[in-house]
């Protein structure tokens, strides 16, 4: 099957900017992004219609990734060290490597496994996936339980509001501290600060989640195997109240990637090593 040439332009993209070393740039076209203004969301769904979308929104997701499964266009091969999730007392920040537009349906999975019903599970999204996407997915992202970002300074703030009540209450948050989605990129990319800043102000842990991937024999519609995914569910790590907020973020970012980097390093049998020029 011939290869698409969109995954082909991105694979180029992605390999010239880690020569770069644009870690955190899209290889990916988006849409232009819409502003999204305060009145234009309900963070924490206190409107009723908004709970009944969401209650629904969060069970079509279920649904559409249980088909994915089934279809495996989505393979799970194994998860490991669910119990690090299930054993949580507290809200988290979940970290998940980027690499698939659905890979956060994996950490849904996760979210599943832990049988942690208690808790909501949400997803921190960008504006334009919110504001700019259409039909099933739009549905998806307006209302599966997300938490969008804006480049509105009032919408912002109403958004650390929002993850902030969420934490504190006990519930998860999944955000990708790699910022940008780089396609089946194996690697683990340097992180942004962003969700540990959340993680210390709300006083919760860090739950560090890296997935890994293998060639399976299915291939995709896009002429490139459908990868086989390993998700790895590591070690909470917390805050310590002996350092400042500052500290606490640039400690937990570095246990975290250093988490990452280990089982990259451990699955796939070779160190860490990047291409990126020395300027």
């Amino acid at each position: 099957m011939e290869k698409a040439q969109d995954r082909l332009d991105v694979l180029e993209k992605i390999k010239q900017f880690e020569l770069e070393g644009k870690f955190d740039v899209d290889p990916e076209i988006d849409p232009p992004a819409k502003e999204l203004l305060p009145d234009q969301v309900d963070y924490l769904n206190k409107k009723l219609k908004n709970k009944f979308m969401t209650w629904y929104a969060f069970r079509a997701a279920g649904k559409f990734m249980f088909k994915m499964i089934d279809a495996k266009q989505l393979i799970i091969k194994d998860l490991v060290g669910i119990e690090h999730l299930q054993n949580l007392k507290s809200g988290a920040i979940l970290t998940c490597n980027h690499f698939n537009p659905f890979d956060s349906f994996l950490a849904q999975y996760v979210y599943m496994n832990a049988k942690q019903k208690k808790k909501k599970f949400y997803r921190v999204i960008k504006e334009g996936n919110y504001t700019s996407v259409g039909g099933f997915y739009g549905l998806l992202m307006k209302h599966c339980n997300t938490l969008p970002l804006s480049s509105n300074r009032k919408t912002m703030s109403m958004f650390l509001n929002a993850v902030d009540t969420v934490l504190k209450r006990g519930d998860l948050v999944l955000i990708y501290p790699e910022q940008a989605l780089w396609w089946n990129y194996r690697k683990p990319r340097p992180l942004k600060p962003g969700g540990f800043k959340f993680a210390v102000s709300a006083g919760v842990p860090v739950v560090p989640i890296f997935i890994t991937m293998k060639d399976s024999d299915v291939m995709g519609g896009d002429g490139f195997p459908v990868q086989e995914h390993t998700i790895h569910v590591l070690e909470p790590i917390y805050p310590d109240k002996d350092l400042s907020n500052k500290e606490n973020v640039e400690q937990m970012m570095d246990k975290n990637y250093k988490a990452w980097v280990k089982v990259y390093e451990e699955v796939y049998g070779e160190k860490l090593k990047f291409t990126t020029k020395e300027k």
